[in-house]
């Protein structure tokens, strides 16, 4: 597949890079500062676009066959959770709103919740919430998947788990912990797999052995119902009709049906 990689020279859109080229895939990384082309993989395609800024993405390829978001705002506060974590991944669907794409976007656990400190004061949970509903609305085949925190596995842990409901809201890694290698494989794992098609999950690695197949933790998750917003088993505490016009409107662009779904 021909992959483009929104938010390429991140920590994790590094290892999605690498991993993609090892899956036999042909990455296109997506890139703002230029200066960070050398961290990638010599040969790697790059597109320069800045994804806050939808006039330097008109020109993205459009032979593109997937997509992986890995945006990440990175303290930029209510800003930056508006412009990146969300603006970003609406800004590329308008580019490929037509052409059918394969979606993995990734999030984070714990997104549901709102009442922390940290989601009052910069929004990052309920802005990378809204994202997760542009794509639900989008009409591509995608997967969503919420890794816990990066890099904090002890030694014994790469036993991948991947959880629904979204019910961990702790915000420490006592959530739970993932590698960002694992992360990154399992993002482009699901794009070729149809038992991730149109599912939203959690995912941790806990004590066991690495699993070398990820097809039957796949198919043992629910699919996201499509008659609603949120992921299968969220709990509904971001009604539609409490979000403002603009968002309803973005999201009227993708599929009016949705909107009007929930009352």
């Amino acid at each position: 597949m021909k992959i483009l990689i929104a938010g390429a020279t991140g920590s994790i859109g590094l290892h999605v890079v690498n991993t993609a080229i090892k899956m036999g895939h042909q990455p296109v990384a997506l890139v703002r500062n230029k200066r960070k082309v050398k961290l990638l993989p010599r040969g790697t395609d790059v597109f320069y676009g800045d994804v806050s800024m939808p006039e330097t993405l008109t020109e993205l390829p459009k032979d593109i066959d997937a997509i992986i978001f890995t945006l990440g705002s990175d303290g930029q506060g209510r800003i930056g959770a508006r412009a990146i974590d969300y603006g970003g991944v609406r800004n590329i669907l308008r580019i490929f709103k037509d052409p059918p794409v394969r979606i993995s976007l990734m999030t984070t656990i714990g997104v549901t919740e709102r009442l922390s400190t940290w989601n009052q004061r910069t929004e990052v949970h309920d802005w990378k919430r809204r994202a997760e509903r542009l794509v639900r609305a989008s009409g591509h085949p995608y997967t969503i998947i919420r890794p816990g925190w990066f890099d904090y596995n002890n030694d014994d842990e790469h036993r991948i788990v991947m959880l629904q409901g979204d019910h961990r809201h702790a915000g420490t890694p006592e959530d739970g912990v993932i590698s960002r290698e694992q992360i990154a494989q399992v993002l482009v794992s699901a794009l070729t797999h149809d038992e991730a098609k149109n599912k939203t999950f959690g995912l941790v690695a806990e004590r066991g052995e690495a699993q070398q197949d990820l097809t039957p933790l796949f198919a043992d998750l629910q699919a996201d119902d499509p008659q609603k917003n949120d992921g299968v088993l969220d709990i509904d505490n971001m009604p539609l009709r409490e979000e403002p016009d603009c968002i309803i409107n973005e999201l009227n662009l993708y599929s009016k049906k949705l909107t009007n779904r929930q009352p």
